[in-house]
């Protein structure tokens, strides 16, 4: 019987030995940083033109995540190659020969997986929130700030949550294309135009991401119609992620590799 410091080392070695997951967590800081930080160069270069409304209701924090939203395809990435790459490969039939107790494996896996995605987010949404602040100049806010420690710790959370629910899924459909053909269209598509279209906006601001995403709001929108608060939403995020890691288990403990 294989003990947990093993098998978690073994998923470490495993993870770090694929260049193609760890180049994805270092594209989503980039893209994250590059992004968030030219967001902050706009802002504060056209402070000037922008409108009395749109001046009292600017988030000199929540500005800077907008990176987040095209740097998550990386995290989707990663979350689904951490989980998919050993079937692609067929080394997932050596790896439950050696850890026959499906529910060590799977928690080993995601334990990894977890812990990567957790020091990235944080260093990714830290690093990110002192750059714009600094491109933002006389227009942006402090760590100390009320609600800012909040939204920049919550964007971390947030960024490992979507690696978690992209790997959950992964376990349920275990191919790297499908997952992501899964994946892709529902957070950059579906999500997208259920949380705008009027017929089905209220449903929409319950999915993942749409929920996971009010965490890093410090001001409100003055549109705001949102039920449920910033630790609220992460919450409703976090029970998805729970139903794509339970329905990730259910497969791996029922199903032949």
């Amino acid at each position: 019987m294989a003990s947990a410091s093993a098998v978690l080392q073994s998923e470490w070695t495993k993870v770090r030995t694929v260049r193609s997951t760890v180049w994805t967590l270092i594209a989503a800081l980039l893209v994250t940083l590059v992004l968030g930080g030219l967001f902050a160069v706009v802002t504060n270069s056209q402070w000037d033109t922008l409108s009395t409304e749109d001046r009292a209701t600017f988030d000199p924090t929540n500005i800077m995540f907008g990176g987040i939203w095209l740097g998550q395809l990386a995290l989707i990435v990663f979350g689904v190659l951490v989980v998919t790459s050993e079937y692609s490969t067929g080394m997932i039939r050596a790896s439950l020969a050696a850890v026959p107790q499906r529910g060590l494996f799977f928690f080993a896996k995601m334990a990894i997986t977890t812990g990567l995605a957790f020091v990235v987010g944080m260093a990714t949404s830290f690093i990110t929130f002192f750059v714009c602040q600094a491109l933002l100049g006389d227009h942006g806010t402090t760590i100390g700030a009320p609600g800012v420690l909040r939204a920049v710790f919550g964007a971390g959370l947030y960024m490992t949550m979507m690696v978690l629910f992209s790997a959950g899924v992964s376990m349920m459909f275990r191919s790297p294309m499908l997952s992501l053909g899964i994946l892709m269209p529902f957070f950059f598509l579906i999500s997208t135009i259920l949380g705008n279209a009027p017929v089905v906006k209220k449903f929409g601001k319950y999915l993942p991401d749409q929920a996971g995403q009010k965490i890093m709001q410090v001001v409100q929108p003055a549109n705001n119609d949102v039920p449920y608060g910033p630790w609220a939403g992460l919450g409703i995020m976090a029970v998805w992620v729970a139903a794509a890691l339970i329905g990730g288990y259910v497969v791996l403990k029922n199903r032949d590799a």
